[in-house]
C-alpha cells in the first residue's frame, strides 16, 4: 500500500517541490498550509489542499481526521534568522508551539513517521569545517534554537511514543525545479538567491549584503548551497529509510562546497550580462562567517548525493522560474 503523505507547508518553496516529487512517485498527498509565506501558485493540482494554521490545534486535528495520513513531512516555519533575533516570541509560537500540536496529532491518530525540515543553523558558529553531524549544537540565532528545540522534541516523541523521524539539516536551499514545472515563488523571501532574482527583475532596488569585513576571501559570508530538486530526492530517500529501518535519522544536506555572497552575485552577473545593484550594510546579528557541510553520512545511509547543486544550475533554474513569478 502506498503511503498517504501530509505535507505541512506544502505551498512553500521546498514543500511544493517535495509535494511534486511525491506525486510523481505515485503517493497520495495532501498539503496543509496557511499561505502566509507560501503561495497558491505553488500548489500542485493533484494534491488535496487543507487551509489552516499549525497553531490552531483544532484545525490540525480536523486535517488528520479528514486525510488520515501515514507519513508527515514538516516544512512549516518562520525562517529569517535576522528577524528571529528581533521577534523571538513570533518564532517560538510558529515553530515550536505549532510543531507540538503537530506531534500531538500524530500521537492521537497513530501516525508513526515524520520527516522534519531542520537547518544547519542548529550548529551555530563552526568549530571546524566542513561541519558534520557530530558538531556541537550551539545556535547563534533564535531561529536555529527553534530548530534544535524541535529536534529535541522529536527525539522524546520517538522514545515515548515510537514516532520515527528524520531531521534533515539543510545548508541553504536554492534553485528551482530543474524540470521547469514549478515556480518556487515566495511572497517574502529571506534567502539570498530569490532576493537576487527580485533585484534582477527590478522588484527590489538593490541587494543588501550584510557585512564585507568577515574573515573570508572577499569579506562576505560563505555558504553551502544545495539545489531544491536534490533536497526533494533526499526527503523521499529519508522516508524509505525510516520505513525500512524504523530508527531515527539525522543528516546534513549540502554539497561540501562554499560560495560567498559576492561570488553568487558575480556568477549571476556573468550569466545575465547585467550588473546587479548591491549595497553593503552592517553585519546581521546571528550570522556565522562561514557554514558548509560534510555530507558523507547522508550518502552512506540513504544513498543521497547532490546532482544539481552546482552554482550555474542553481542560478539558471531560478532565472527561468522567475520569468513566471507574479509581478509583485
Amino acid at each position: 500500500m502506498r503511503e498517504k503523505v501530509l505535507v505541512v507547508g506544502g505551498a512553500g518553496y521546498i514543500g511544493s517541490h517535495v509535494t511534486d516529487a511525491l506525486l510523481r512517485r505515485g503517493f497520495k498527498v495532501a498539503v496543509f498550509d496557511n499561505l502566509s509565506s507560501g503561495s497558491i501558485q505553488n500548489l500542485c493540482s493533484d494534491a488535496e489542499f487543507f487551509w489552516g494554521d499549525l497553531r490552531d490545534e483544532a484545525r490540525v486535528q480536523q486535517v488528520f481526521e479528514g486525510f488520515r495520513p501515514t507519513v508527515v513531512m514538516h516544512f512549516a516555519a518562520k525562517k529569517a534568522a535576522g528577524e528571529s533575533m528581533i521577534r523571538p516570541e513570533l518564532y517560538a509560537d510558529h515553530n515550536i508551539i505549532g510543531s507540538i500540536y503537530l506531534l500531538n496529532a500524530m500521537v492521537q491518530f497513530g501516525v508513526k513517521t515524520i520527516i522534519f525540515s531542520s537547518s544547519a543553523a542548529v550548529y551555530g558558529n563552526p568549530q571546524y569545517l566542513p561541519m558534520d553531524e557530530s558538531h556541537p549544537l550551539q545556535p547563534v540565532n533564535f531561529y536555529g534554537f527553534t530548530k534544535k528545540a524541535i529536534e529535541d522534541l522529536l527525539d522524546w516523541y520517538f522514545r515515548l511514543h515510537g514516532i520515527r523521524y528524520a531531521a534533515l539539516r539543510y545548508f541553504n536551499a536554492a534553485g528551482v525545479d530543474v524540470a521547469g514545472k514549478l515556480l518556487g515563488f515566495e511572497s517574502n523571501p529571506a534567502n539570498l538567491v530569490p532576493l537576487i532574482m527580485q533585484v534582477y527583475r527590478g522588484q527590489r532596488p538593490f541587494l543588501e549584503v550584510y557585512g564585507n569585513d568577515y574573515d573570508t576571501p572577499d569579506g562576505s559570508c560563505l555558504r553551502d548551497y544545495v539545489h531544491v530538486t536534490d533536497l526533494s530526492e533526499a526527503h523521499l530517500a529519508a522516508m524509505e529509510y525510516l520505513m525500512a529501518k524504523g530508527t531515527p535519522l539525522i543528516a546534513n544536506l549540502g554539497t561540501e562546497n562554499a560560495y560567498s555572497v559576492l561570488q553568487v552575485v558575480e556568477a549571476l552577473e556573468k550569466l545575465t550580462g547585467q550588473v546587479l545593484p548591491v549595497r553593503i550594510v552592517g553585519r546581521r546579528e546571528g550570522d556565522p562567517p562561514a557554514l558548509y557541510a560534510a555530507c558523507g553520512y547522508a550518502e552512506s545511509l540513504i544513498n543521497w548525493s547532490p546532482r544539481y547543486s552546482d552554482l550555474e544550475t542553481i542560478l539558471s533554474s531560478s532565472l527561468e522560474a522567475s520569468k513566471r513569478w507574479p509581478n509583485r
